[in-house]
């Protein structure tokens, strides 16, 4: 069988391919979750440091930031990748896997940091653009919020930036195909714990019992009801009871039980629907059956909104150097989330997503124990992010 063609990539990126390949796999052997991201944040100052990069680090924790500034311009651009891992035991069996047991590169940010790391290398040699680069190594991305703590930390002072943009890997697309969604492109994320207190006793005398478990199967149901008779049937919306909670024994009627739910909207009206109903039908469920209802609801990640000047800037780029086959045409949103969308909240950017490949060639989906970054699109995707810079502050001229 013929090898694969190489994908579209700079040559100069191309020429350090097997260094790049090796640091991201050296990233996947090591992983750190949230706000452990000592490591990897080391690995990163050291080499933004060696190719003339100043370096912060500490926002968030463990971020670091790296700055370049070339001409005499004053425009400031923001890119961003993201460094943590999920607590998963790999099962990848591949060379590269995991050495610590209970956590993994399962989202492909091992793939992300080293791509941002190669675009960084051949941007700081050839300087090729004019104004102020702010390379953003983010923490804490999975369920951590990671962008929202370093803009409490101050990242907005620190590193104003004009526009800022991020990127993910996408398993199921072609290897190296672009998708940059205008708009709302990723829902926000919440969560709810739903905490039934009913009155527990003997599973053969249930009269005497106010039985949670009932309760608890009957809001469920009830639940499902806000997608399809609250929400507007051309409006998103998700509504996931993930856990259901309760008791050890088979002949004992617990006091209490606990729901555990996600849920997921494209749009602020939406969010706040969600959240409302969620509550009203839990607690009035409940009072059905004598029981009593807590509802615990967390805002997570709001939704993400790509900046339509800036989107159109990334499709241009994106069109300009693959040509239109390069670039997933009306792609829809996706019910995933992102904490980029705290930056975009604050800062016009976009976020896109870059193909890890179709079947075996791009692996499973992304949060499985078998999942691993397609080392092919590195290239593509350092290559993107030169681009991208290089147009955004384009010398004069």
């Amino acid at each position: 069988m013929n090898a694969p063609l190489p994908l579209p990539a700079l040559a100069e990126i191309r020429a350090h391919d097997a260094e790049m390949v090796a640091i991201r796999r050296q990233i996947h052997s090591n992983p750190e979750l949230a706000y452990q991201e000592h490591a990897t944040a080391d690995l990163v100052t050291e080499r933004l440091t060696r190719w003339g990069y100043e370096v912060h680090r500490g926002l968030g924790g463990t971020g670091v930031v790296g700055t370049l500034r070339a001409g005499s311009g004053s425009r400031h651009l923001g890119l961003r990748a993201d460094m943590d891992a999920l607590p998963i035991t790999e099962a990848s069996g591949k060379p590269w896997a995991s050495q610590v047991l209970g956590k993994m590169h399962a989202c492909g940010h091992d793939g992300h940091t080293a791509m941002l790391l190669a675009a960084a290398r051949h941007l700081a040699a050839t300087r090729n653009f004019d104004g102020i680069l702010h390379l953003v190594f983010q923490p804490a991305e999975e369920g951590q919020a990671g962008a929202r703590k370093m803009l409490e930390d101050g990242f907005l002072e620190l590193f104003p930036c004009e526009a800022i943009f991020g990127m993910h890997n996408m398993p199921g697309r072609p290897e190296g195909q672009f998708v940059a969604v205008p708009g709302f492109a990723l829902a926000s994320s919440d969560s709810a714990t739903i905490t039934v207190r009913g009155k527990g006793g003997h599973g053969a005398i249930p009269h005497l019992t106010v039985d949670p478990v009932v309760v608890g199967a009957s809001i469920v149901m009830a639940l499902q009801t806000i997608v399809s008779r609250n929400v507007a049937p051309l409006d998103t919306a998700v509504v996931t009871v993930g856990a259901f909670l309760s008791g050890d024994a088979p002949n004992v009627i617990p006091g209490t039980a606990e729901l555990r739910l996600t849920v997921r909207a494209f749009s602020p009206e939406v969010r706040d629907l969600l959240q409302r109903r969620i509550t009203e039908i839990a607690q009035a469920q409940a009072a059905v059956y004598g029981a009593s209802a807590d509802v615990d609801y967390q805002r997570r990640y709001p939704v993400l909104f790509n900046h339509p000047e800036q989107t159109a800037f990334c499709r241009q780029v994106l069109t300009d150097w693959l040509g239109p086959e390069g670039l997933v045409q009306n792609a829809k949103p996706e019910t995933g989330s992102e904490d980029f969308a705290f930056f975009l909240e604050k800062i016009p950017g976009c976020y896109v997503f870059i193909g890890n490949g179709v079947g075996s060639e791009g692996g499973c989906m992304v949060h499985n124990p078998g999942y691993d970054f397609n080392d092919r699109v590195l290239g593509t995707g350092a290559s993107y992010w030169v681009r991208l810079a290089e147009k955004y502050l384009a010398k004069a001229g």
